[in-house]
């Protein structure tokens, strides 16, 4: 699939930034990225600006790590969406949970 991560230096916001498709095909690699080595991470921001495709597998991908991270993470953000990958998220009504830009 192909996907990176940044940690911010304090360690607080993670960024995942995926490439153009999000599909089923990521979904250990995706949740290993948000789920190892981010202790003290309570903003977590993905990355779309690349994304070009993207399945009901992603979407229920995102609400996995919404669910498994909500006790630690304050702050669930989307940024970067193409029109058509935006289309997908307000029609499954995303903007109710992540916060879109």
């Amino acid at each position: 699939m192909g996907l990176s991560r940044n940690v911010s230096d304090d360690g607080k916001v993670l960024t995942i930034v995926l490439e153009e498709r999000f599909d089923f095909n990521a979904i250990h690699e995706f949740r290993d990225t948000y789920s190892e080595g981010v202790n003290d991470v309570n903003n977590i921001i993905v990355d779309l600006a690349k994304t070009e495709y993207m399945d009901s597998s992603a979407l229920g991908m995102l609400l996995n790590m919404q669910k498994s991270m909500q006790a630690q993470v304050e702050k669930f953000s989307i940024v970067n969406a193409c029109p058509k990958v935006a289309k997908i998220l307000k029609i499954s009504r995303f903007d109710k949970k992540f916060h879109i830009s």
